[in-house]
């Protein structure tokens, strides 16, 4: 496989039709702030074949024992695949069609993403970008999980930026020709998904449309830009997991032989390519709760900081807005010198640097009425505007990585939910 598309047609695995309903969990990530919902999910999931034994929840950091949960994962992914769980679709791609809350319908084409052509740092020219800052402290311990484990699931989402819909959208009109993979319904609100078989033959086609979208002088034209390099692919969700999967494959490629590295499993990672013009996907803010901080103070030092205005009154040219949520009242504040050219890039450096000299936490959530639970529990809460999504290629193609958890597409429970496996 050559390195010029990055994109390929994948050994990829999915549980069997019984076990799906229980087994499909929401992305890790999601709902951080609300554990009743991942008391919900392993109510669900207890005594049965799912993807939460495989998962760790970032609701659950700090409140069980990660190591042991770690080997737990690790003990599972094992049994999982030696119990011949999973239907096989060797060297496929799987199209789908997510039915979201809404009754919108998310187009994606799930195949395996060479790791060479990815690279999450600063400034990076590779073919697939993170799209936001990426954490390093929150890598190790997702390296540490993928490292024992025998499957990978994804909650990697990747973006092209294919206004035409040369990619995706083609498989819609050719459902009747290709195998049914699975058809459900997802657990506690997540809609509906169904699957069908794509096989290797359809590479050439994919292969094609992805290469003339990386074209150079076509993707300049596309963003009105000059001379940058091409992104194929951004980081829509998942960035750090992707990242996690990058250094994994760093470590283990440093000790084979080249032709080892042609072929080895850990060189690729599955994911789920969506075009970022599909009509259903649209970007969340994702705001801010701030934890055990003291009110008084924190509502003085933000306004000493950013300058507060009036509610409601209009914000002059330059300013940035975004809505205080504290102590049951509500207050638009506008900030008279932003740090960064995005709301959410200044509002997080301010955050950083509050916490680092007075302490509290910082919790990303998605959803509005989400934040305001929290905000009447006690929490200090940021109402974020939303990002442009047609502004993104072009930014990341300028400035690099966006502030991390900038934008969230869709609603938490319109997140990936974990269902296809691989081997690594």
């Amino acid at each position: 496989m050559k390195k010029e598309v990055g994109f390929y047609p994948g050994d990829i695995l999915v549980p069997k039709e019984g076990l799906r309903p229980r087994f499909s969990v929401v992305a890790c990530d999601q709902f951080t702030s609300q554990p009743d919902y991942w008391k919900q999910v392993a109510e669900l999931a207890e005594g049965n074949p799912s993807a939460y034994h495989m998962i760790f929840p970032e609701a659950m950091l700090g409140k069980v024992d990660f190591e042991e949960k770690v080997r737990s994962i690790h003990q599972t992914t094992r049994w999982y695949l030696d119990a011949g769980l999973f239907d096989s679709y060797p060297q496929s791609y799987i199209y789908l069609e997510r039915t979201l809350a809404d009754g919108s319908v998310r187009k994606g084409l799930m195949g395996v993403l060479d790791l060479e052509c990815y690279d999450y740092k600063k400034g990076s020219r590779s073919l697939a970008r993170a799209t936001e800052g990426t954490v390093l402290d929150r890598i190790p311990p997702r390296v540490k999980i993928r490292q024992g484990a025998a499957l990978e699931m994804p909650h990697v989402m990747l973006l092209i930026d294919d206004p035409e819909g040369t990619v995706v959208e083609p498989f819609a009109g050719r459902k009747d020709e290709m195998p049914l993979c699975y058809d459900f319904d997802l657990m506690l609100g997540g809609g509906h998904l169904t699957g069908w078989q794509a096989d290797h033959r359809y590479y050439e086609s994919v292969s094609a449309a992805l290469k003339k979208l990386g074209d150079s002088k076509a993707f300049n034209q596309r963003l009105g830009t000059a001379h940058k390099s091409p992104i194929l692919y951004a980081v829509g969700d998942g960035n750090h997991s992707l990242a996690a999967a990058k250094a994994c494959w760093e470590e283990i490629k440093s000790g084979l032989t080249e032709e080892e590295i042609a072929c080895h499993p850990a060189r690729w990672a599955l994911v789920e390519l969506c075009n970022l013009h599909d009509p259903s996907l649209h970007f969340e803010p994702i705001h801010r709760a701030v934890f055990d901080v003291d009110h008084k103070t924190f509502l003085k030092e933000l306004t000493a900081w950013a300058g507060t205005q009036p509610r409601g009154k209009k914000g002059a040219a330059g300013r940035q807005c975004f809505t205080l949520l504290l102590d049951e009242k509500e207050k638009s504040v506008y900030i008279e010198k932003p740090a960064h050219t995005l709301t959410v890039g200044s509002v997080q450096k301010f955050l950083d640097e509050y916490v680092a000299k007075h302490g509290g936490t910082v919790d990303y959530i998605h959803g509005e009425e989400a934040l305001r639970q929290l905000t009447e529990q006690g929490a200090a809460g940021i109402l974020l505007p939303a990002m442009d999504k047609n502004d993104l290629f072009r930014t990341v193609a300028l400035d690099g990585a966006l502030p991390r958890k900038t934008f969230s597409m869709g609603e938490a429970w319109d997140k990936r939910y974990y269902l296809e496996c691989r081997r690594i």
